[in-house]
């Protein structure tokens, strides 16, 4: 299959953003007097839309009943998926609590974010459990730290693009990324198959570091571990601290800042001094952080060296890699996701497979830090007054246990069929699937902005 092959029909969903708006500047007039099939179907689904989402509660009580068991049954399927291949599910639960369970999408991102966060929890203490039972590590602390404050500082950035940017560019931007990310997961499940098919990954590239599988029963499955720094035994307290100590410190500082309406635990003017102060101080508080946790990285990659012949992960990787490639990928990985509003997940594991890391490691990382953001947007909703948290609670419940059910069976899957890959191209498949829903929903709200005379220009900030 060609790079060309693979990307055609993967960006067919991306391109229509751009078709769309093309066809409306076209002919302004001809369109709002003789409206084609397409804006009619269009304008049907916006009023559906509309109608389902105006008032629930006016709905029969049946109607109401079915609606939420379906959203249940719908969000339990979506987070064990999810859950498996190491993303938040966000871009999936979005669409389900907006279109089946009639909430509002500002009510659907708040609930989003508790069904992140039970997901995610559900993971890491899965996660920790087996590695507590005598399995391997899977989660990779060293690689958290080192994307925890840079990812917090690029979600900060994105946020304040996405208030800056034109709706249709992000839609755009968005449905070419994802189609992108999309392409390239994909061809790395592909590689990675043909590896296990020919029994090893030594056949790989060297241009392309993809996941280097450790041969099954090998140290690095059973927990000797030394090759992909998932493996040590002992829980690493001083790391998960630390961790702690920058997420709070982020939390703290978004708290205080508020919403965009001014809405925090203290009163301060949007876009006032006090408000970007705080905002820019994000950037200093990155840099010390990172800057701190490599140099800590690097004095204890320099001592275990010396101890024996065995290298973690990371420190190896910073030996072969620009110091600065953890921290960039973090910020950019940050960035992308306020930008597009959505959580870490769904790009964060994508960027760690591409470094080099594997699969099932790189799944339970990406959970451990989707746990960190999601908590604190589910956290700064508390705070600032979220209504329906009883119902929110249930969503994340449902989510808890789903996780550990998508967890088992791919577990299973994986042992019974020795496939890791398995874990990438079920990555592959939420993304398009994400890249899907957001192509045609983003491409409706874009078209019906356009047919309304709203403005489709960047902003400012405030």
């Amino acid at each position: 299959m060609t790079r060309t092959t693979q990307l055609a029909p993967l960006l067919v969903a991306a391109i229509a953003v751009s078709f769309l708006s093309a066809a409306a500047a076209s002919n302004t007039t001809a369109t709002s007097s003789h409206p084609g099939r397409l804006q009619v179907l269009l304008a049907e689904v916006s009023r559906w839309r509309e109608r389902h989402l105006a008032d629930p509660s006016s709905s029969p009580p049946g109607v109401r009943a079915a609606n939420t068991v379906a959203a249940w049954v719908l969000s339990f399927l979506a987070a064990s998926v999810s859950s498996a291949g190491g993303v938040g599910g966000g871009s999936l639960f979005l669409p389900i609590l907006n279109l089946v369970a009639g909430l509002s999408l500002k009510r659907a991102t708040a609930f989003s974010s508790f069904m992140v966060t039970g997901g995610a929890a559900s993971n890491v203490l899965y996660n920790l459990a087996c590695a507590g039972g005598g399995g391997r590590r899977l989660i990779d602390y060293d690689i958290a730290l080192l994307f925890q404050p840079c990812l917090l500082l690029g979600v900060s950035i994105g946020v304040v693009c996405n208030v800056m940017f034109p709706e249709w560019l992000i839609t755009a931007l968005f449905s070419l990324f994802l189609a992108f990310c999309t392409a390239k997961t994909c061809r790395a499940g592909l590689k990675i198959w043909r590896s296990e098919t020919r029994g090893g990954a030594g056949a790989q590239s060297s241009k392309e570091p993809l996941l280097l599988l450790p041969p099954a029963g090998s140290d690095e499955e059973g927990g000797g571990g030394g090759g992909n720094g998932a493996g040590a035994a002992g829980f690493p307290w001083k790391d998960v601290a630390l961790l702690v100590m920058v997420w709070l410190c982020f939390f703290a500082l978004h708290v205080l800042i508020g919403d965009k309406r001014g809405k925090g635990v203290i009163k301060i003017k949007p876009c006032g001094v006090a408000y970007w102060l705080i905002t820019f101080f994000q950037l200093p508080a990155a840099v010390a952080f990172t800057g701190y946790i490599i140099y800590a990285k690097r004095k204890k990659h320099v001592v275990h060296s010396q101890e024996d012949s065995k290298e973690d992960l990371v420190g190896a990787t910073m030996e072969t890699l620009p110091s600065l490639t953890f921290p960039l990928a973090a910020f950019v990985t940050g960035a992308l996701s306020g930008l597009f509003g959505i959580g870490g997940g769904l790009l964060l594991n994508p960027v760690l497979l591409q470094i080099g890391i594997n699969p099932q490691t790189a799944a339970a990382t990406s959970s451990f830090m989707v746990l960190f953001c999601a908590s604190m947007s589910m956290v700064q909703f508390i705070l600032l007054g979220m209504k329906g948290i009883a119902e929110a609670s249930v969503y994340a419940g449902i989510c808890f246990v789903a996780s550990v059910v998508g967890l088992v069976v791919i577990e299973r899957a994986i042992r019974k069929s020795g496939r890791v890959s398995l874990i990438v191209f079920l990555v592959t498949a939420i993304m398009a699937l994400s890249t899907v829903i957001v192509t045609c929903f983003g491409a409706q709200d874009v078209w019906m902005q356009y047919t309304s005379g709203a403005y489709m220009g960047f902003k400012l900030p405030c």
